[in-house]
C-alpha cells in the first residue's frame, strides 16, 4: 500500500453521503477504503461514522451497501444505541468495565446537507473546501433523494480513476453513445485550494432545448445550464447536467494499489411539487441507466492505464484540456514532499 492513499485517506475530510440518505433512525451506507470499512449510521437521529468491526471479538456489523437495520453484532449480541454499547447481561465479566467503552469513531463535519467524515484531519473541512464551499452547499439544498446505487471495484489505482474523471478529453472516443452525445462544449476550469470544478455547455442543440422545457418541474436552490464537474480533493466526484439530478462519486483506494472501490449515488433534486415525481420518472432512469453505462466505459479505459505511467510530474504532453490534471499532480506532490515520501 503506498503512502499517498494512506496519507490522504487519514488526514483528508471525505464527503460520504448525502443527508437525505441517512433521515431515518437506523439508515447507513457501508464504504470500502484500503481495506477497511467505515460505515455512517443514524442511531436515533444523531449520525455517526465508524470503523465497521465489532469491538468484542471484531466481526463486521453491516454486510450491504445500505439499508436500514439496527445496530447489532449477529455473533454475540452487542448493539449500540443512544450513544450507548450494550452487552448481553450473561456476558458480562467482574473483571471488565464496558462503560468506557465506545466505538472507533470518525470525525464528521457537513457541509450544507452533505456529511464529511476523516479519520486525523490535519485542517478543518471549510479550510480543506476553501473558496468552493458555497457551491457545494447550495448544490446540498437542491437534492431531495437517492435515486440509484451503484458500487463495485476498478482494477486501477485510484489516481487514474481520478485523473480520468478530471479531463474532457476522452469522451468522444470512450463515451461515444453515453455521455458525448451531449457533444460538450469546453467553457472554463476554476479553482479552489486543492478542488476544482469544470464547466461545458450542451451543444446538442435538442438535449439543450429539452432540459430547459423541464424546468417548471423543480424548485431547486443552484442550477448550471450545462454540464457541471466539480472535484472534491481527493476523492470525490460531484457532476451533473441542468442540476436536475447529481452523481456522487467515491474513488476510494483499495487494499492493493492496482484496485479503486468506486461507490456512485444518482440524487435526485427537489421538484415544484410532489406529483412530478412520476413525471420525471423516465428522466431520473434515463440518468441512472446512462451513468452506469458511463462508469462502465471508465473502468474499461482505466484498466489499460498502469500505475507505472502515473507520476507526480505534470504529463510530457499535456494539453489545455488538462489542467486539472496538472492541478490534481501538483496536489498530490505536495503531499508527498511535505514528508519525504516517494510514490
Amino acid at each position: 500500500m503506498n503512502p499517498l492513499s494512506r496519507k490522504l485517506r487519514n488526514n483528508y475530510w471525505h464527503l460520504l453521503c448525502h443527508r437525505q440518505e441517512i433521515k431515518d433512525s437506523g439508515d447507513f451506507i457501508r464504504f470500502d477504503w484500503l481495506g477497511e470499512e467505515v460505515v455512517v449510521f443514524n442511531d436515533n437521529g444523531s449520525v455517526i461514522a465508524f470503523n465497521n468491526l465489532c469491538l468484542h471479538r471484531g466481526a463486521r456489523i453491516f454486510l450491504k451497501d445500505f439499508g436500514n437495520q439496527p445496530f447489532l453484532c449477529s455473533y454475540h449480541g452487542w448493539s449500540y444505541k443512544n450513544g450507548q454499547l450494550s452487552v448481553p447481561k450473561s456476558q458480562f465479566s467482574s473483571t471488565t468495565d464496558f462503560s468506557s467503552v465506545t466505538l472507533n469513531l470518525l470525525q464528521i463535519d457537513w457541509c450544507g446537507d452533505f456529511l464529511f467524515a476523516s479519520i486525523s484531519p490535519k485542517f478543518s473541512l471549510a479550510s480543506q473546501l476553501s473558496e468552493i464551499t458555497p457551491l457545494v452547499e447550495r448544490i446540498s439544498h437542491s437534492i431531495f433523494a437517492r435515486y440509484d446505487f451503484n458500487r463495485y471495484g476498478y482494477d486501477c489505482n485510484f489516481v487514474i480513476a481520478v485523473e480520468n474523471a478530471l479531463e474532457p478529453l476522452h469522451v468522444p472516443f470512450v463515451h461515444s453513445s453515453s455521455l458525448g452525445l451531449l457533444k460538450l462544449e469546453h467553457d472554463t476550469d476554476t479553482f479552489s485550494g486543492v478542488n476544482s470544478a469544470c464547466y461545458f455547455s450542451i451543444g446538442d442543440t435538442r438535449t439543450r432545448k429539452h432540459l430547459l422545457s423541464l424546468n417548471k418541474y423543480f424548485s431547486i436552490d443552484f442550477q448550471y445550464e450545462g454540464y457541471m464537474s466539480v472535484y472534491l480533493f481527493p476523492f470525490t466526484m460531484l457532476s451533473s447536467t441542468f442540476g436536475y439530478s447529481y452523481s456522487l462519486q467515491n474513488f476510494f483506494p483499495g487494499n492493493d494499489e492496482n484496485t479503486t472501490q468506486f461507490t456512485s449515488r444518482l440524487l435526485t433534486s427537489k421538484l415544484s411539487k410532489l406529483s412530478n415525481r412520476n413525471i420525471m420518472e423516465p428522466l431520473f432512469h434515463s440518468a441512472s441507466k446512462i451513468n452506469r453505462q458511463v462508469f462502465d466505459e471508465d473502468h474499461l479505459i482505466c484498466k489499460q492505464v498502469p500505475l507505472a505511467s502515473w507520476s507526480v510530474e505534470p504529463p510530457p504532453l499535456v494539453t489545455r484540456f488538462e489542467e486539472r490534471i496538472v492541478h490534481f499532480r501538483q496536489s498530490c506532490k505536495s503531499e508527498l514532499i511535505a514528508d519525504n515520501y516517494n510514490l
